[in-house]
């Protein structure tokens, strides 16, 4: 299958420079992060291992301190300001409102962060010379949710309801409305179901599905991905297919998927980390963008869901799971 390329403003190369700095010898680094999802999430996983690759090791140079406020929102500030008050040498974020938390508790340490749209969203204001103390991977979610929503329709062929699962805290009234003027030029009728806590997903599906909706968008969003196995019980449950933010949800079982992969944004996110660590000035720190995105279709779900996808659109995917 063909891989397709899309290069953005600040795309990061695949090799990595040695760093002019080294580590200091003896030294303990101290990291914190602030998520609204459990600490477990492949996501993190990822992004130590590739940390532990650049020579920061959990348990020897490295003490992670992880702060999960996902039962709790109204802690993120607290949580914020205890890893302040802890000085940590830096704080990695997930997600524009734990990265607002971060920012407001603190100016001087560093923050890395991976969110939505860092400049759209005011929490930099450039993507090749952040200001304050923050940069980050800025992952183009807004725009993915309208192209996973554009591949949804196409793989379902004579869909005329569609549906998409909305986390409250990453999604915006005006990002919502976006892809329901993007569904009205395809003749589609989308319904949105908008959710702020896992154990409101599997009503939101029922919800969707008798509404008469017959695919589903799972837009993007740390609260959603980290719920992702419920949902993709669910809708496989109710013949629903759905679409992911990460070609690995599609590979874990879930009908399509269209994004970056999670391994990359680790990998960005570790190399962040690597210059703050070595004294880097934030400003000197660009923001990154992914300059990769797969398409994955999993057509061993597809058939389990009595879904026919089309053959032009199996020949452009990136990878079919058969």
């Amino acid at each position: 299958m063909r891989r397709r390329e899309f290069i953005a403003l600040m795309g990061a190369s695949i090799t990595w420079a040695v760093p002019a700095m080294a580590q200091e010898a003896g030294r303990t680094y101290r990291l914190g992060l602030v998520s609204p999802v459990e600490c477990e999430t492949p996501l993190t996983v990822a992004f130590l291992e590739k940390s532990q690759q650049l020579g920061f090791i959990k348990g020897q140079n490295l003490t992670f301190d992880c702060r999960d406020f996902g039962r709790n929102a109204d802690l993120r500030s607290q949580y914020a300001t205890d890893l302040v008050k802890g000085q940590v040498d830096a704080i990695v974020t997930y997600g524009e409102v734990a990265t607002r938390a971060a920012q407001q508790a603190t100016e001087a340490i560093p923050v890395v962060a991976v969110t939505d749209d860092m400049v759209g969203s005011g929490l930099v204001n450039s993507l090749a010379r952040p200001n304050g103390n923050t940069t980050g991977v800025s992952i183009l979610a807004t725009e993915l949710d309208g192209k996973r929503q554009d591949l949804l329709i196409e793989a379902i062929p004579g869909v005329r309801r569609i549906a998409a699962l909305a986390d409250t805290n990453a999604t915006t009234i005006a990002k919502l409305d976006a892809l329901q003027e993007a569904a009205r030029a395809h003749h589609i009728e989308l319904s949105i179901y908008r959710i702020s806590r896992g154990d409101e997903i599997v009503a939101a599906i029922n919800m969707a599905q008798a509404s008469g909706a017959t695919a589903l968008n799972v837009l993007a969003s740390p609260l959603l991905s980290a719920y992702r196995h419920i949902t993709m019980e669910h809708v496989a449950a109710l013949h629903l297919p759905a679409i992911y933010q990460w070609p690995e949800n599609a590979e874990e079982g879930g009908f399509a998927a269209y994004g970056p992969r999670v391994t990359e944004i680790a990998l960005e996110l570790a190399r962040q980390l690597d210059k703050v660590f070595r004294g880097s000035k934030i400003a000197d720190i660009p923001v990154e963008q992914p300059t990769k995105f797969e398409l994955v279709i999993n057509l061993k779900t597809a058939k389990a869901m009595d879904v026919t996808v089309p053959e032009a659109l199996l020949v452009r995917a990136d990878k079919v799971i058969e």
